[in-house]
Protein backbone atom coordinates (compact mmCIF):
# COMPACT_ATOMS: atom_id res chain seq x y z
CA UNK A 1 0.00 0.00 0.00
CA UNK A 2 3.06 2.46 0.64
CA UNK A 3 4.04 1.77 -2.77
CA UNK A 4 0.89 2.39 -4.28
CA UNK A 5 1.02 5.84 -2.76
CA UNK A 6 4.10 6.57 -3.68
CA UNK A 7 3.45 5.71 -7.26
CA UNK A 8 0.28 7.82 -7.04
CA UNK A 9 2.50 11.00 -5.79
CA UNK A 10 4.65 10.37 -8.52
CA UNK A 11 1.83 10.28 -11.07
CA UNK A 12 0.73 13.26 -9.33
CA UNK A 13 3.48 15.11 -10.62
CA UNK A 14 3.71 14.14 -13.70
CA UNK A 15 0.30 15.31 -14.08
CA UNK A 16 1.20 18.39 -12.51
CA UNK A 17 3.69 19.06 -15.59
CA UNK A 18 0.93 18.42 -18.15
CA UNK A 19 -1.36 20.87 -16.09
CA UNK A 20 0.62 23.44 -16.24
CA UNK A 21 1.15 23.23 -19.92
CA UNK A 22 -2.17 21.98 -20.57
CA UNK A 23 -3.35 24.86 -18.67
CA UNK A 24 -2.24 27.39 -21.37
CA UNK A 25 -3.11 25.10 -24.41
CA UNK A 26 -6.45 25.27 -22.69
CA UNK A 27 -7.45 28.95 -22.42
CA UNK A 28 -6.00 29.58 -26.23
CA UNK A 29 -7.90 26.88 -27.69
CA UNK A 30 -10.93 27.80 -25.48
CA UNK A 31 -10.53 31.11 -26.53
CA UNK A 32 -9.31 31.27 -29.90
CA UNK A 33 -9.72 27.61 -31.42
CA UNK A 34 -6.36 27.68 -32.10
CA UNK A 35 -4.72 24.22 -32.26
CA UNK A 36 -1.25 25.31 -31.50
CA UNK A 37 0.99 22.41 -32.48
CA UNK A 38 4.35 24.93 -31.30
CA UNK A 39 3.07 24.95 -27.75
CA UNK A 40 5.70 21.80 -26.94
CA UNK A 41 8.39 23.61 -28.70
CA UNK A 42 7.60 26.78 -26.11
CA UNK A 43 7.88 24.44 -23.40
CA UNK A 44 11.18 23.29 -24.72
CA UNK A 45 12.11 27.23 -24.80
CA UNK A 46 11.14 27.39 -21.16
CA UNK A 47 13.61 24.57 -20.54
CA UNK A 48 16.47 26.03 -22.05
CA UNK A 49 15.87 29.29 -20.28
CA UNK A 50 16.19 27.79 -16.95
CA UNK A 51 19.66 25.84 -18.67
CA UNK A 52 21.14 28.91 -19.19
CA UNK A 53 19.71 30.96 -16.05
CA UNK A 54 21.56 28.20 -14.14
CA UNK A 55 24.56 28.04 -15.87
CA UNK A 56 24.64 32.04 -15.89
CA UNK A 57 24.55 31.88 -12.17
CA UNK A 58 27.16 29.03 -11.41
CA UNK A 59 29.23 31.41 -11.89
CA UNK A 60 28.39 33.63 -9.72
CA UNK A 61 29.28 31.33 -6.56
CA UNK A 62 27.27 28.78 -4.65
CA UNK A 63 24.61 31.25 -3.13
CA UNK A 64 23.64 32.44 -6.39
CA UNK A 65 23.37 28.90 -8.19
CA UNK A 66 20.86 27.93 -4.54
CA UNK A 67 18.57 30.19 -6.14
CA UNK A 68 18.44 30.00 -9.70
CA UNK A 69 15.52 28.25 -10.10
CA UNK A 70 13.14 31.01 -8.48
CA UNK A 71 14.98 33.88 -11.46
CA UNK A 72 14.69 30.71 -13.78
CA UNK A 73 11.11 30.62 -13.31
CA UNK A 74 10.22 34.23 -14.13
CA UNK A 75 12.55 34.09 -17.29
CA UNK A 76 11.14 31.10 -18.84
CA UNK A 77 7.74 32.72 -18.08
CA UNK A 78 8.74 35.79 -20.33
CA UNK A 79 10.90 33.85 -23.10
CA UNK A 80 7.57 31.32 -23.62
CA UNK A 81 5.67 34.12 -23.58
CA UNK A 82 7.60 36.74 -25.94
CA UNK A 83 7.48 33.69 -28.40
CA UNK A 84 3.87 33.65 -28.23
CA UNK A 85 3.17 37.06 -28.98
CA UNK A 86 5.38 37.35 -31.65
CA UNK A 87 4.17 34.16 -33.01
CA UNK A 88 0.20 34.93 -32.67
CA UNK A 89 1.40 38.46 -34.39
CA UNK A 90 3.26 37.58 -37.27
CA UNK A 91 1.49 34.18 -38.15
CA UNK A 92 -1.56 33.16 -36.42
CA UNK A 93 -3.30 36.67 -36.43
CA UNK A 94 -3.55 36.48 -40.48
CA UNK A 95 -5.14 32.69 -40.33
CA UNK A 96 -7.90 32.57 -37.45
CA UNK A 97 -11.19 31.03 -38.89
CA UNK A 98 -9.01 28.36 -40.70
CA UNK A 99 -7.67 26.09 -38.47
CA UNK A 100 -6.35 23.80 -41.28
CA UNK A 101 -3.72 26.08 -42.43
CA UNK A 102 -3.67 27.36 -38.47
CA UNK A 103 -2.41 23.73 -37.59
CA UNK A 104 0.23 23.46 -40.66
CA UNK A 105 1.20 26.83 -39.66
CA UNK A 106 2.05 26.26 -36.39
CA UNK A 107 3.20 22.70 -37.01
CA UNK A 108 5.97 24.43 -39.46
CA UNK A 109 6.88 27.05 -36.22
CA UNK A 110 7.12 24.50 -34.45
CA UNK A 111 10.12 22.55 -36.93
CA UNK A 112 11.80 25.83 -36.86
CA UNK A 113 12.12 26.13 -33.53
CA UNK A 114 13.63 22.96 -32.67
CA UNK A 115 16.08 23.44 -35.60
CA UNK A 116 16.74 26.76 -34.38
CA UNK A 117 18.23 25.75 -30.66
CA UNK A 118 20.06 23.07 -32.49
CA UNK A 119 21.78 25.29 -34.44
CA UNK A 120 21.92 28.82 -32.79
CA UNK A 121 24.99 30.81 -32.54
CA UNK A 122 26.30 34.18 -31.70
CA UNK A 123 26.37 35.25 -35.60
CA UNK A 124 22.70 33.85 -36.36
CA UNK A 125 21.91 35.68 -32.97
CA UNK A 126 23.18 38.96 -34.43
CA UNK A 127 21.34 38.35 -37.55
CA UNK A 128 18.32 38.46 -35.52
CA UNK A 129 19.01 41.36 -34.13
CA UNK A 130 19.91 43.26 -36.96
CA UNK A 131 16.55 41.71 -38.78
CA UNK A 132 14.42 43.33 -35.35
CA UNK A 133 16.34 46.83 -35.59
CA UNK A 134 15.84 47.23 -39.17
CA UNK A 135 12.34 45.89 -39.58
CA UNK A 136 10.67 47.24 -36.13
CA UNK A 137 13.09 50.89 -36.90
CA UNK A 138 11.55 51.04 -40.51
CA UNK A 139 8.16 50.59 -39.45
CA UNK A 140 7.86 52.90 -36.55
CA UNK A 141 9.64 55.35 -38.52
CA UNK A 142 7.11 54.82 -41.49
CA UNK A 143 3.92 54.87 -38.80
CA UNK A 144 4.52 58.07 -38.38
CA UNK A 145 3.53 59.18 -42.09
CA UNK A 146 0.45 60.44 -42.49
CA UNK A 147 -0.29 58.27 -45.78
CA UNK A 148 0.52 54.78 -43.56
CA UNK A 149 -2.26 53.39 -43.97
CA UNK A 150 -2.51 53.98 -48.23
CA UNK A 151 1.02 52.37 -47.90
CA UNK A 152 1.19 49.69 -45.06
CA UNK A 153 -0.05 46.93 -47.49
CA UNK A 154 3.16 47.19 -49.83
CA UNK A 155 5.34 48.69 -46.74
CA UNK A 156 5.16 45.87 -44.68
CA UNK A 157 6.55 42.90 -47.04
CA UNK A 158 9.09 45.50 -48.50
CA UNK A 159 10.50 46.38 -45.35
CA UNK A 160 10.57 42.69 -43.71
CA UNK A 161 12.19 41.47 -47.15
CA UNK A 162 14.84 43.83 -46.93
CA UNK A 163 15.83 43.49 -43.53
CA UNK A 164 15.90 39.73 -44.31
CA UNK A 165 18.23 40.15 -47.09
CA UNK A 166 20.54 42.44 -44.49
CA UNK A 167 20.40 39.71 -41.45
CA UNK A 168 21.43 36.97 -43.93
CA UNK A 169 24.37 39.24 -45.44
CA UNK A 170 25.34 39.91 -41.89
CA UNK A 171 25.15 35.86 -41.01
CA UNK A 172 27.41 35.15 -44.29
CA UNK A 173 29.71 37.71 -43.48
CA UNK A 174 30.16 36.32 -39.55
CA UNK A 175 30.46 33.09 -40.78
CA UNK A 176 33.05 33.54 -43.92
CA UNK A 177 35.20 35.59 -41.11
CA UNK A 178 35.76 32.26 -39.57
CA UNK A 179 35.74 33.20 -36.33
CA UNK A 180 35.13 29.85 -34.13
CA UNK A 181 33.26 31.52 -30.98
CA UNK A 182 30.69 33.15 -33.29
CA UNK A 183 30.06 29.85 -35.44
CA UNK A 184 30.20 27.57 -32.64
CA UNK A 185 26.22 26.75 -31.55
CA UNK A 186 25.49 27.11 -28.16
CA UNK A 187 22.94 23.68 -27.41
CA UNK A 188 23.46 21.20 -30.54
CA UNK A 189 21.26 18.39 -31.08
CA UNK A 190 22.44 16.71 -28.15
CA UNK A 191 20.47 17.26 -24.61
CA UNK A 192 21.60 18.89 -21.72
CA UNK A 193 21.30 18.66 -17.74
CA UNK A 194 20.25 21.08 -15.69
CA UNK A 195 21.13 20.11 -12.00
CA UNK A 196 18.98 21.12 -9.48
CA UNK A 197 19.72 22.86 -5.77
CA UNK A 198 20.89 20.84 -3.36
CA UNK A 199 17.54 21.88 -1.48
CA UNK A 200 15.83 19.97 -4.40
CA UNK A 201 17.93 16.67 -4.65
CA UNK A 202 17.26 15.11 -1.27
CA UNK A 203 13.90 13.79 -0.03
CA UNK A 204 11.48 13.30 2.65
CA UNK A 205 11.85 10.00 4.05
CA UNK A 206 8.46 8.13 4.59
CA UNK A 207 9.51 4.33 5.48
CA UNK A 208 11.65 2.19 3.14
CA UNK A 209 10.80 5.22 0.35
CA UNK A 210 11.69 8.86 0.23
CA UNK A 211 9.44 11.44 -1.70
CA UNK A 212 11.96 13.32 -3.82
CA UNK A 213 11.97 17.21 -3.29
CA UNK A 214 11.74 18.11 -6.43
CA UNK A 215 8.42 16.25 -7.70
CA UNK A 216 7.23 18.54 -4.10
CA UNK A 217 8.13 21.41 -5.78
CA UNK A 218 6.76 20.69 -8.92
CA UNK A 219 3.37 20.32 -7.28
CA UNK A 220 3.54 23.46 -5.06
CA UNK A 221 4.48 25.01 -8.14
CA UNK A 222 1.53 24.01 -10.36
CA UNK A 223 -1.14 25.12 -7.50
CA UNK A 224 0.40 28.46 -7.06
CA UNK A 225 0.05 28.43 -11.30
CA UNK A 226 -3.00 27.71 -10.77
CA UNK A 227 -3.84 30.19 -8.30
CA UNK A 228 -2.06 32.60 -10.36
CA UNK A 229 -4.69 31.43 -13.32
CA UNK A 230 -7.75 31.79 -11.55
CA UNK A 231 -7.53 34.77 -9.80
CA UNK A 232 -6.25 36.40 -13.13
CA UNK A 233 -9.21 35.36 -14.98
CA UNK A 234 -12.21 36.06 -12.34
CA UNK A 235 -10.39 38.66 -10.48
CA UNK A 236 -8.91 41.37 -12.82
CA UNK A 237 -10.09 43.23 -15.68
CA UNK A 238 -7.80 41.64 -18.49
CA UNK A 239 -9.58 38.93 -17.20
CA UNK A 240 -12.79 40.14 -17.67
CA UNK A 241 -12.15 40.94 -21.00
CA UNK A 242 -10.98 37.30 -21.94
CA UNK A 243 -14.00 35.64 -20.46
CA UNK A 244 -15.94 38.06 -22.32
CA UNK A 245 -14.25 37.50 -25.63
CA UNK A 246 -14.53 33.96 -25.03
CA UNK A 247 -18.00 33.73 -24.53
CA UNK A 248 -18.96 36.40 -27.32
CA UNK A 249 -16.30 37.78 -29.42
CA UNK A 250 -18.69 40.23 -31.72
CA UNK A 251 -20.92 41.83 -28.89
CA UNK A 252 -17.52 41.93 -26.75
CA UNK A 253 -15.83 44.11 -29.97
CA UNK A 254 -18.81 46.14 -30.22
CA UNK A 255 -18.75 46.95 -26.31
CA UNK A 256 -15.05 48.64 -26.73
CA UNK A 257 -13.42 45.57 -26.17
CA UNK A 258 -10.02 45.76 -28.64
CA UNK A 259 -10.11 41.84 -29.16
CA UNK A 260 -6.87 41.94 -30.86
CA UNK A 261 -5.40 42.76 -27.84
CA UNK A 262 -6.91 40.12 -25.82
CA UNK A 263 -6.45 37.60 -28.61
CA UNK A 264 -2.22 38.81 -27.96
CA UNK A 265 -2.39 38.93 -24.38
CA UNK A 266 -3.96 35.52 -23.60
CA UNK A 267 -1.95 33.63 -26.00
CA UNK A 268 1.51 35.31 -24.58
CA UNK A 269 -0.60 34.07 -21.36
CA UNK A 270 -0.86 30.73 -22.37
CA UNK A 271 2.86 30.51 -24.06
CA UNK A 272 4.07 32.06 -20.36
CA UNK A 273 2.32 29.21 -18.76
CA UNK A 274 4.05 26.53 -21.09
CA UNK A 275 7.45 28.55 -19.96
CA UNK A 276 6.97 27.32 -16.87
CA UNK A 277 6.04 23.79 -17.39
CA UNK A 278 9.31 23.67 -19.41
CA UNK A 279 11.11 24.57 -16.31
CA UNK A 280 9.89 21.95 -14.53
CA UNK A 281 10.49 19.76 -16.80
CA UNK A 282 14.27 20.03 -16.15
CA UNK A 283 13.96 18.49 -12.58
CA UNK A 284 12.63 15.36 -13.74
CA UNK A 285 15.24 15.19 -16.32
CA UNK A 286 17.54 16.12 -19.15
CA UNK A 287 15.93 17.95 -21.84
CA UNK A 288 17.00 18.72 -25.36
CA UNK A 289 15.07 19.87 -29.09
CA UNK A 290 12.30 17.55 -29.11
CA UNK A 291 11.25 17.60 -25.30
CA UNK A 292 8.21 19.22 -26.47
CA UNK A 293 7.35 16.34 -28.73
CA UNK A 294 7.12 14.21 -25.63
CA UNK A 295 4.41 15.94 -23.80
CA UNK A 296 2.09 18.15 -26.64
CA UNK A 297 0.15 14.69 -27.71
CA UNK A 298 -0.13 13.74 -23.76
CA UNK A 299 -1.42 17.56 -23.56
CA UNK A 300 -3.83 18.19 -26.22
CA UNK A 301 -5.46 14.96 -24.35
CA UNK A 302 -5.70 16.38 -21.46
CA UNK A 303 -7.62 19.17 -22.77
CA UNK A 304 -9.91 17.39 -24.76
CA UNK A 305 -10.70 14.76 -22.33
CA UNK A 306 -11.09 17.42 -19.56
CA UNK A 307 -13.78 19.94 -21.88
CA UNK A 308 -12.09 22.94 -24.31
CA UNK A 309 -11.75 25.58 -21.75
CA UNK A 310 -12.78 24.03 -18.77
CA UNK A 311 -10.23 24.73 -15.72
CA UNK A 312 -11.88 22.12 -13.68
CA UNK A 313 -12.15 19.35 -16.37
CA UNK A 314 -8.24 20.17 -16.95
CA UNK A 315 -7.39 19.83 -13.51
CA UNK A 316 -9.20 16.32 -13.45
CA UNK A 317 -8.04 15.05 -16.90
CA UNK A 318 -4.17 16.20 -16.14
CA UNK A 319 -4.29 14.48 -12.65
CA UNK A 320 -6.14 10.97 -14.12
CA UNK A 321 -3.83 10.48 -17.13
CA UNK A 322 -0.84 11.15 -15.23
CA UNK A 323 -1.91 9.21 -12.31
CA UNK A 324 -2.60 6.10 -14.74
CA UNK A 325 0.48 6.06 -17.08
CA UNK A 326 3.12 5.90 -14.48
CA UNK A 327 1.12 3.08 -12.15
CA UNK A 328 0.98 0.99 -15.15
CA UNK A 329 4.16 1.87 -16.98
CA UNK A 330 5.76 1.57 -13.29
CA UNK A 331 4.68 -1.86 -13.10
CA UNK A 332 3.11 -0.36 -9.58
CA UNK A 333 -0.09 -2.92 -9.79
CA UNK A 334 1.52 -6.53 -10.45
CA UNK A 335 2.29 -7.07 -7.01
CA UNK A 336 -1.02 -6.22 -6.04
CA UNK A 337 -2.67 -8.76 -8.45
CA UNK A 338 -0.27 -11.61 -7.94
CA UNK A 339 -2.78 -14.65 -8.47
CA UNK A 340 -4.62 -12.45 -10.46
CA UNK A 341 -5.18 -14.16 -13.63
CA UNK A 342 -5.38 -12.50 -16.24
CA UNK A 343 -4.76 -8.96 -15.20
CA UNK A 344 -1.61 -10.06 -13.37
CA UNK A 345 -0.74 -10.71 -16.87
CA UNK A 346 -2.06 -8.31 -18.55
CA UNK A 347 -0.44 -5.83 -16.50
CA UNK A 348 2.98 -7.51 -16.59
CA UNK A 349 2.94 -6.98 -20.26
CA UNK A 350 1.92 -3.78 -20.46
CA UNK A 351 4.11 -2.69 -17.61
CA UNK A 352 6.49 -0.31 -19.81
CA UNK A 353 6.57 3.31 -20.31
CA UNK A 354 5.52 3.06 -23.99
CA UNK A 355 2.83 -0.04 -23.89
CA UNK A 356 1.43 1.80 -20.66
CA UNK A 357 0.31 5.29 -23.40
CA UNK A 358 -0.92 2.60 -25.69
CA UNK A 359 -3.60 1.73 -22.68
CA UNK A 360 -4.20 5.29 -21.55
CA UNK A 361 -4.77 6.04 -25.44
CA UNK A 362 -6.99 2.97 -25.65
CA UNK A 363 -9.51 4.05 -22.45
CA UNK A 364 -9.25 7.72 -23.74
CA UNK A 365 -10.70 6.46 -27.01
CA UNK A 366 -13.51 4.37 -25.13
CA UNK A 367 -14.08 7.49 -23.32
CA UNK A 368 -14.85 9.85 -25.88
CA UNK A 369 -17.12 7.58 -27.75
CA UNK A 370 -19.67 7.52 -24.75
CA UNK A 371 -18.61 11.89 -24.07
CA UNK A 372 -16.88 13.46 -26.91
CA UNK A 373 -16.88 16.74 -25.36
CA UNK A 374 -14.80 15.75 -22.77
CA UNK A 375 -15.82 15.18 -18.96
CA UNK A 376 -17.14 19.14 -18.63
CA UNK A 377 -18.44 20.04 -22.07
CA UNK A 378 -19.19 23.87 -22.88
CA UNK A 379 -22.91 24.98 -22.33
CA UNK A 380 -25.22 27.75 -24.14
CA UNK A 381 -23.95 29.73 -27.04
CA UNK A 382 -20.13 28.94 -26.95
CA UNK A 383 -21.48 25.31 -27.56
CA UNK A 384 -23.13 25.69 -31.06
CA UNK A 385 -20.21 28.20 -32.54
Amino acid sequence: MLELLIAIFNGISIGSVLLMAALGLAIVFGLMGVINLAHGELMMLGAYTTFVVQNVLKGWGDSWFEVYIFLALPAAFLVAALAGLILEKGVIRYLYGRPLETLLATWGVSLILRQFVRSVNGSIAMGIGVFCCLFFGGLFLLRRRRNWERIKKWAIPTIGSLSLAMAIFKILLLVNLGNKALTKPWFSARNVDVTAPVWLQGGLPLGDFQIPSARIFIIILTLLCLIGTYWFLHRSQWGLRIRAVTQNRTMSACLGVRTSQVDGLTFALGSGLAGIAGCAVTLLGSVGPNTGQNYIVDTFIVVVVGGVGNLLGTIVAAMGIGTLDYLIGSKTLVPMLVGVEPWESFFDFFGTTSMSKVIVFALIIAFLQIKPAGMFPQKGRTSEL
